[in-house]
């Protein structure tokens, strides 16, 4: 008995190092997405980058400086057509080729911009793992590599490389759930200087669109309703419009867990409703089914089982549900 007692306890000193050095990693790994965070955010810095997708190539160059508490940036497409989105303090300017330029009151750009740099680090913990996987090299400095793995593998993770002097993202691989790249922001160069704050202050005075007011949007009653969802997504919007190019009503919701998002579209089915879909693009998912006379469809960025189980989880207030 002696002897079996003193096993056990040599198991168990074993075992707490094991697990005090597992949370000292964890730790870290927070710890520096916490710096890359501040980092991007406070920074005046350059960037330049390409996004890697699987049939094509962006090249892009993007600003961002932090002046007297404003947030001043501006992102440049630097192929095709003219295109880019300046960003002064809560007004966000866009410039597409085809289109009327406008501003509209936010205080984000939508912009292919790795999406870890605009979330909540702190929120995100609770439904993802953030694990240190050592060092690396990329856009020709040191590196510390972190994953971003979701606790329920019901969605996409992240690989990041975060420069270790200026903590900035040097590299993020969008990773689907076994492992493979779906796209990719690269790290050609970069440059850290004030100077950059002084260029991006000019657009103080810069003569920019006006903005456009948006009517507010009413959150709709909706007689549906969800049965199931990845942990952390929460409803952030709910209404009713119509198809532009068909006037068909259609009733939506979209969810976001901060880093991922995706929206539930319900239309009632007609002779051009297919009775089962699901068509995968990058990161992009769709989804679609019909049930009783209505189409119930799922699009958005997360894996194609996730979006087939939110969609067969949708309930009618009469009862109605997938089979």
């Amino acid at each position: 008995m002696k002897r079996f007692l003193v096993g056990v306890m040599t198991l168990v000193s074993l075992a707490m190092p094991l697990q005090a050095s597992a949370e000292e990693t964890a730790s870290s790994a927070e710890a520096l997405l916490h710096q890359m965070d501040e980092a991007s955010r406070e920074l005046s810095y350059e960037l330049s980058y390409i996004l890697i997708k699987k049939n094509s190539i962006e090249p892009l160059r993007y600003r961002h400086a932090l002046e007297d508490g404003e947030v001043f940036a501006h992102l440049v497409y630097l192929s095709g057509p003219p295109r880019e989105v300046i960003q002064r303090g809560h007004e966000v300017s866009y410039f597409e080729p085809g289109l009327d330029p406008f501003t509209i009151e936010s205080n984000k750009m939508v912009a292919p911009l790795p999406p870890i740099m605009r979330t909540n680090i702190d929120e995100l913990a609770s439904y993802y793992d953030f694990i240190s996987m050592g060092r690396a090299r990329e856009a020709g400095v040191a590196c510390d590599v972190v994953r971003i793995a979701p606790k329920d593998g019901a969605r996409y993770s992240y690989l990041l490389w975060i420069d270790t002097r200026s903590k900035l993202v040097m590299r993020a691989d969008l990773l689907d759930r076994d492992g493979e790249p779906l796209e990719q922001y690269r790290a050609v160069s970069y440059v850290i200087n004030s100077k950059v704050g002084d260029v991006l202050k000019s657009l103080k005075t810069v003569e920019l669109p006006a903005v456009v007011q948006l009517p507010p949007q009413p959150q709709a009653e909706l007689d549906w309703k969800v049965s199931w969802l990845p942990q952390g997504f929460e409803s952030v919007s709910r209404n009713r419009h119509r198809l532009m190019m068909t006037e068909r009503p259609v009733e939506s919701k979209m969810y976001s867990d901060g880093l991922f998002s995706f929206s539930i579209y319900i239309s009632a089915a007609d002779h051009f409703t297919v009775r089962e879909q699901l068509v995968r693009q990058g990161r992009r998912t769709l989804h679609s089914y019909m049930l009783q006379d209505k189409e119930v469809t799922v699009v958005g960025d997360i894996p194609p089982a996730t979006a087939r189980r939110v969609a067969e989880s949708v309930v009618f207030a009469d009862g109605g549900k997938a089979q």
